[in-house]
């Protein structure tokens, strides 16, 4: 029987388009004291109940924590597990919290992985369970890519317990943990359930882990919002003394515009080649690992920074002074705006620096995209650097170090 000709097309087209949209949406609470058992904020993000109206079991979870919170938060483990007990509006927590090590230890070795997937699994943890992480930014890296793999993605729930997690990474969509040495090689894009931003966890910060989250603050600010720098300049004395009020601010604002450029800046998962959110960035990966991460990611950002924003002077596309300006305002907060391994060179005398933008464009594919600055509070893509002013902008930074 012949085919209708209004089917023929359709019939014989070599190439059918698939296409189809998923909606993300996921809260983001910022409270203090979540595991309270008055404190209904974790419930309320998670949004799971008890049980459902045809009687199906309760959800059930499990919480992985980081060894090092526990530092300041010894009685962590017990209070997550009260909290579950005595509410009624939670999951069922399956076990005890499971302790692991954190840092850039948990992203550099893949047996972890393998045993928090052996964990979810042998939990009963599937698609309809939660599981929670509760540590600082790379605790909950590991713990993502390690949900967001078992049965193909679980329920993932962050509690971050940095400055840095809570304003940057713990709000977005990404995991992954480090391979041969480079940075976030083998990861997932996969957006949480929910993040509950706990400030209590930052009370017990060391100093120098206080510092280090706020430079995501000021590099969203200088790329997305000029006011928010003024008034991170304005609030530098408040923010280095740690005040709670000033903050608490910093880390909602910075949040705010992080899950604003995801949701609207129009490529949430990274298909393209440019990544505003990493400004900074090329040159702070290659000095974390040249310095076998003796810098904190947020102190490598901080002199990433300063590096290109002197770049984007030199360049010609920001105003002379922006700069320091800027370099100001991070030595206010307390970063150091330099390191010895800025000068480190290769066999052929080139910084081993510079490796970072070929390293930088890799992790993309396509075309290297670099995000500059042509104002305060308006980023810009270029998509070459000059090495020579490279080194100009390493010899401005090396000048204000030597005074």
């Amino acid at each position: 029987m012949p085919v209708p000709t209004a089917l023929a097309p359709a019939a014989t087209a070599r190439i059918h388009r698939q296409r189809f949209t998923v909606a993300f949406d996921y809260a983001v609470a910022f409270t203090r004291d979540a595991f309270d058992p008055a404190n209904g904020d974790l419930a309320a993000a998670m949004a799971a109940t008890a049980a459902t109206a045809d009687g199906a079991p309760r959800p059930r979870a499990l919480a992985f924590v980081e060894l090092g919170v526990l530092s300041g938060h010894p009685g962590l483990p017990a209070a997550i597990s009260a909290h579950f007990a005595a509410r009624d509006d939670l999951p069922t927590l399956v076990r005890e919290p499971i302790l692991l090590p954190g840092g850039e230890a948990v992203k550099n070795d893949p047996a972890l992985i393998g045993q928090m997937h052996d964990a979810i699994l042998g939990a009963g943890i599937d698609r309809h369970s939660y599981v929670l992480a509760v540590g600082g930014g790379a605790f909950l890296d590991a713990v993502g890519l390690a949900a967001s793999t078992a049965h193909r993605g679980v329920r993932l729930v962050r509690l971050p317990t940095t400055v840095l997690a809570q304003n940057d990474s713990g709000v977005g969509v990404k995991s992954a943990i480090n391979r041969n040495g480079a940075k976030n090689q083998i990861g997932t894009f996969a957006p949480p359930w929910a993040v509950v931003n706990d400030s209590a966890f930052l009370d017990t910060l060391p100093a120098r882990d206080r510092i280090a989250g706020m430079a995501e603050a000021v590099k969203v600010a200088l790329i997305r919002d000029g006011d928010f720098f003024v008034w991170l300049e304005r609030s530098a004395d408040a923010l280095a003394l740690f005040e709670r009020p000033a903050v608490e601010h910093l880390i909602r604002r910075c949040a705010e515009l992080h899950m604003r450029q995801i949701a609207e800046g129009g490529d949430p998962f990274e298909q393209g080649s440019a990544r505003p959110l990493d400004f900074g960035h090329w040159s702070a990966h290659k000095l974390e690992t040249i310095t076998r991460n003796h810098l904190r990611h947020g102190e490598a950002v901080a002199i990433g920074i300063a590096l290109d924003t002197r770049y984007s002077v030199l360049a010609g596309l920001l105003a002379e002074g922006e700069d320091l300006r800027v370099a100001v305002l991070l030595e206010h907060l307390g970063f150091r705006l330099w390191h010895p391994a800025l000068v480190r060179r290769d066999s052929i005398g080139r910084p081993l620096v510079l490796a970072g933008l070929e390293e930088f464009r890799e992790h993309l594919g396509g075309r290297l995209t670099i995000t500059l600055l042509a104002g305060i509070g308006h980023g810009v893509e270029v998509n070459a650097m000059d090495p020579a002013l490279v080194e100009q902008a390493i010899g401005w930074l090396a000048a204000r170090e030597q005074g």
